[in-house]
């Protein structure tokens, strides 16, 4: 099995996988990768190697989807293909902005993707709609606001949990941050596209802990939609 470690500190796990006949360390192509650091850490595995088996080891105090066990534990069952294998669900995120100047983007993330207002001092307006159905039926209503966050089971745990205070372990999550009305958080089932239209910015799109922004502006859309990628992460536990 072709094993990649991953992390600030990760190369102090080298003598563990070197220990294991049936694992062979690689730079490039891995079957699986190995992080060893917190929740962050696991975050930018995925995106830089999206999709490949993940065992996501805790080397942080803040680490709630890692592994707490000895490392050289979890590495024994590895090598002898005895973890347990999740799938997760991903998101994908389609740009398209209004002025022919700036390049259309697509993004994967397996936590959340987040509209922020671009400017401290000005909120973001916005339209939303979930399978082409309006969030309100009343003509063209504006959301106004710090913005919102549209997040996958895995990422409630995050920035959807500290807006909402709640999680949810089926669908897709769309929270609102400090709108000038009250807005209700939803869950919707996890095959909703939900479309989103910034009617005045500025504004700036984020996903995961990805150091990558998109600048958005009025007119500028974003098409988000179960992606046909999932994350895969090997545990101990069901």
């Amino acid at each position: 099995m072709r094993v990649t470690l991953y992390g600030a500190e990760s190369e102090g796990l080298r003598p563990l996988v070197e220990a294991q006949p049936s694992l062979q360390l690689v730079e490039e192509d891995p079957d699986v990768v190995v992080c060893f650091g917190g929740d962050g850490t696991l975050l930018a595995a995925e995106l830089r190697w999206p999709s490949v088996p993940k065992v996501p080891l805790r080397n942080s105090r803040r680490g709630i989807r890692c592994i707490p066990d000895p490392p050289a534990e979890v590495l024994e069952r590895l090598a002898a293909d005895t973890l347990v294998r999740h799938k997760h669900l991903k998101l994908e995120c389609s740009v398209k902005h209004e002025s022919p100047d700036d390049a259309d983007h697509v993004l994967m993330a397996i936590n959340e993707f987040s509209v922020h207002k671009g400017r401290t001092n000005a909120s973001v307006r916005f339209r939303m709609w979930f399978d082409e159905r309006p969030y309100r039926t009343d003509g063209e209503y504006e959301i106004i606001g710090d913005g919102f966050v549209v997040c996958t089971p895995f990422g409630s745990t995050a920035y959807f949990n500290q807006i909402t205070r709640g999680l949810f372990w089926t669908g897709i999550g769309v929270a609102f941050m400090y709108t000038s009305e009250h807005t209700n958080h939803l869950v919707l089932p996890e095959d909703t596209v939900v479309r989103a239209r910034i009617t005045r910015g500025p504004a700036v799109l984020a996903h995961d802990n990805s150091s990558e922004y998109i600048d958005l502006n009025a007119g500028d859309e974003l098409l988000v939609k179960r992606s046909q990628q999932c994350a895969v992460l090997l545990t101990p536990d069901e």
